[in-house]
């Protein structure tokens, strides 16, 4: 048989294992959702893919928690699968892009907009007015120039802390307020206004799994954790802008 000949058959061949393979895959989520569903207690199940380890599937729960089991689902594992070889810790790096935030989707106008120099870099910083780290990365973030930073008021450390958001919220003047009170102590004075903005913040930073403040976004949507050192964060300001 010729080659032309040959290649309508190979195709078909190719083609029907894809599918085998497909079925496979879909037949082997299904049950690993049934049994998995014996444990009472487990979370709502958001994806089951294929982990890196042949043998092992990925599942994803509330967004970011990621759990492992067989193609059965009659063993789960919670902890981090490591590549020896790459010396990677495949979790944690699958974490981190799930945990990926648009830049350009964030929602800027219920932020603060400050800018420094030229301003064209750019960062989006979440941050709770009573929060020591935060106030303790904005006289860090002093160090930083020629960024536009996007603060959004994340007021979720108790009822004092969105009393404060509320007034610099509020203020004529916003981010003088937010750098009097974070870096010199001056208690924000009482404001009223539409804080529907805070509502928002908060219900977006629970959608993303925000948990934390500070908690940053670089331009590349990448998200760090915590009061980072200002050369920290010049160095992923450079990188990606």
């Amino acid at each position: 048989m010729k080659l032309q000949q040959l290649r309508p058959l190979l195709l078909a061949a190719l083609a029907a294992t894809a599918l085998g393979s497909a079925l496979a895959v879909h037949a082997g989520e299904a049950e690993i959702r049934k049994n998995l569903g014996r444990i009472p207690q487990f979370a709502k199940i958001d994806e089951v893919t294929k982990a890196p380890l042949p043998g092992l599937y990925e599942v994803r729960v509330n967004g970011f928690d990621i759990f492992y089991t067989d193609e059965q689902g009659n063993y789960l594992l919670q902890g981090s699968l490591f590549d020896l070889k790459e010396r990677r810790n495949l979790t944690e790096e699958r974490v981190a892009k799930l945990s990926e935030v648009a830049f350009d989707k964030l929602p800027t106008k219920d932020a603060i907009k400050m800018v420094r120099g030229n301003g064209k870099r750019r960062l989006a910083v979440f941050a709770d007015p009573n929060c020591g780290y935060c106030k303790q990365f904005e006289r860090d973030l002093m160090k930083i120039d020629n960024v536009t930073i996007q603060l959004f008021l994340y007021p979720v450390l108790g009822p004092d802390s969105v009393t404060k958001s509320r007034n610099i919220w509020c203020a004529k003047d916003k981010a003088k307020v937010w750098d009097d009170w974070m870096q010199r102590g001056v208690m924000p004075a009482n404001a009223e206004c539409d804080t529907a903005a805070l509502t928002r913040n908060r219900e977006f930073g629970q959608k993303y799994n925000i948990t934390g403040t500070p908690t940053l976004i670089f331009a590349d949507g990448t998200r760090t954790p915590g009061a980072i050192p200002a050369a920290q964060v010049e160095k992923q300001l450079s990188a990606v802008n």
